[in-house]
Parts: C-alpha cells; sequence; structure tokens
C-alpha cells in the first residue's frame, strides 16, 4: 500500500537510516511508523532474514502497513516496546529508530487539537483511546499543577501568571475549543511573536497529555536493554527538552547527575557516540518545514 498522502516526507531519511548501519539479516525496530517513510527505507536495505517491527499508538497510521512478510506493525505506545517485542518471541535487536514529536497528519487533521492554525476542541492525544485529554489539563488540573506544565514542558516565563488567568475564566465558563484558549490568554500573545507563544502553549500541554517525558525515558532504558552490542540508535527529536534527555541518556547511560568513576577515575558508559548532533539542510528545511527544529542523535551499544 502506498503512504497515505495526509503523511508528509520522513525528516533526515537518509541520514537516520544510515546511522542504524542496516545488517541485511539484522532485527530492527521503528517505534514511530505514522507514515511508514522510514520503515521502508530499513526494509528496502533488509534481506530476505531480515525483519522491522514497527509502533504507533494513533490508529490512523495502521492504514500505512506495509505488506511484506518481514514486517510487523504494532498499534501500541512504544513505552511498551520491551513487552510487546517479547509477546512476538523478540529479545534482541540490531537497531532502533525513533522519530519523536508530533506526526505532520496528525498536525493536519484539525479536530486532534494539535495545531494552533485551525479552531478545534482541546484533544492533543495522540492515542485517541487515552483517558487525559487537553481540556481535562485546561479544565481540571489545579493552578499549581498548571504552572508547572507551562514551566517545565513549554519553558514559558509567564506560565505562573497563564495558570492563573486559565483557573479564573474557567470558573464562569469552560474552555472547550483552541480559539476560547486564545481569547483567554490573549493578553501574553502579542501580535509579533503570538505563534511562538501560543506553540509554546501547546507544546507543554501536549506533552502533559501523552507523558511525552516519561514514556522517553521509560523507551531509553528498554532500549538500551534490547539493543545486542553494535546495535545501534537513531533517535530524531524537535525540542530542547527532548534532545536534552537524549544526550544526556547517550552520553552517560543515565538523565540525571554523573556515572560513578572508578579508583583511577575512569567510568563505564554504555554507548559509544556515533554522530554528536545532524540537523537538516536548508533544502531539506525548504520543502519540509517540520524538518525546521528537528536534531538527529545516533549511538551504538559497546
Amino acid at each position: 500500500m502506498m503512504m497515505s498522502m495526509e503523511y508528509h516526507n520522513p525528516v533526515l531519511l537518509k541520514e537516520t537510516v544510515d546511522g542504524l548501519n542496516i545488517k541485511p539479516d539484522g532485527v530492527y525496530v521503528d517505534v514511530t511508523f505514522g507514515g511508514g517513510g522510514h520503515s521502508r527505507e530499513i526494509i528496502s536495505r533488509l534481506g530476505d532474514n531480515g525483519r522491522l517491527i514497527a509502533f504507533d499508538q494513533d490508529v490512523d497510521a495502521l492504514q500505512n502497513a506495509i505488506d511484506d512478510n518481514r514486517f510487523l506493525l504494532i498499534n501500541e505506545n512504544f513505552r511498551n516496546i520491551k513487552r510487546f517485542l517479547r509477546f512476538h518471541g523478540i529479545k534482541k535487536v540490531d537497531g532502533i529508530l525513533a522519530d519523536l514529536g508530533v506526526s505532520s497528519h496528525q498536525f493536519d487533521v484539525a479536530e486532534r487539537g494539535f495545531s494552533t492554525r485551525f479552531d478545534a476542541e482541546l484533544d492533543m492525544r495522540m492515542n485517541q483511546k487515552g483517558d487525559i485529554s487537553a481540556y481535562h489539563v485546561v479544565n481540571e488540573y489545579d493552578e499549581h499543577d498548571l504552572k508547572r506544565v507551562f514551566l517545565e514542558y513549554g519553558e514559558l516565563k509567564n506560565g505562573g501568571a497563564m495558570a492563573n488567568v486559565i483557573v479564573s475564566a474557567r470558573k464562569d465558563k469552560q474552555i472547550k475549543d483552541s480559539e476560547h484558549l486564545k481569547q483567554v490568554l490573549a493578553k501574553f500573545l502579542p501580535a509579533h511573536k503570538s505563534n511562538k507563544i501560543l506553540a509554546q502553549i501547546y507544546q507543554a500541554i501536549r506533552i502533559e497529555v501523552n507523558q511525552e517525558m516519561e514514556v522517553l525515558k521509560e523507551f531509553l532504558e528498554q532500549s538500551l536493554e534490547l539493543l545486542e552490542v553494535g546495535g545501534r540508535m537513531s533517535v530524531i527529536s524537535y525540542h530542547s527538552l527532548e534532545d536534552r534527555l537524549v544526550k544526556r541518556f547517550f552520553r552517560n547511560g543515565m538523565f540525571e547527575g554523573e556515572p560513578e568513576r572508578d579508583f583511577f577515575g575512569n567510568y563505564e558508559v554504555p554507548f559509544k557516540i556515533i554522530e554528536k548532533l545532524i540537523v537538516p539542510d536548508a533544502a531539506e528545511i525548504a520543502s519540509n518545514n517540520r524538518a525546521r527544529s528537528a536534531k538527529l542523535r545516533v549511538a551504538e551499544k559497546k
């Protein structure tokens, strides 16, 4: 089946798949299947005995499944990667690819509520069966938790004041859609940078709704267990919070602190950094707007 036209070109396609150093008979995992662009490129480099397992929690992505007996698509969140690979008899893999963030398709479907371009109900769930939506965060979180979300995940200096205004406004009327949210926060949205600030607000709510930081940490820790020695990870992130976590984990094998040193001041880390940082060139950014903030890091398990 051809890739759905609603799914845009995969970001850093060649660089990300090159980073995996594909072995024809290897077992690989694409944890963010989406339109299937990265997966198709991986399969094109596999031999008859190679395997690719893909994950996507969004039911919309299932329509892009690849008809190939070397391919399996699992409709689950990649925070459960280890459990579902075990279920399918796979204990070790040769490479893992993750293209984090929201797919172009999710941004482009107005009713999903991810984009600041549309007036839509507050949703932002990557998994439509998820319990917590953007509506829940905006209307039911107390002021302290709303402030935490805006400060931590949106890196918004006015996060506390924004939380206060939202809590006051919803006493009169619940905030059901993006247009109402914009009206409530209007004083924080000066014309010359309203789009940038709105994007930060949406990012903060979306990360909270989908538990993106917790999911990323669980995924990285499980991936380290799953990789064969010499196995590779290619991870594309789109904001500094994600990139910081990936960078620290690749460098130290942990998210906070430093690894313990031995008597001689040496320490063991689980990865060898293959590429410090790869970003798209001007031509890719011009042809694919989603690429403008993409950062790719590649590491190999020692």
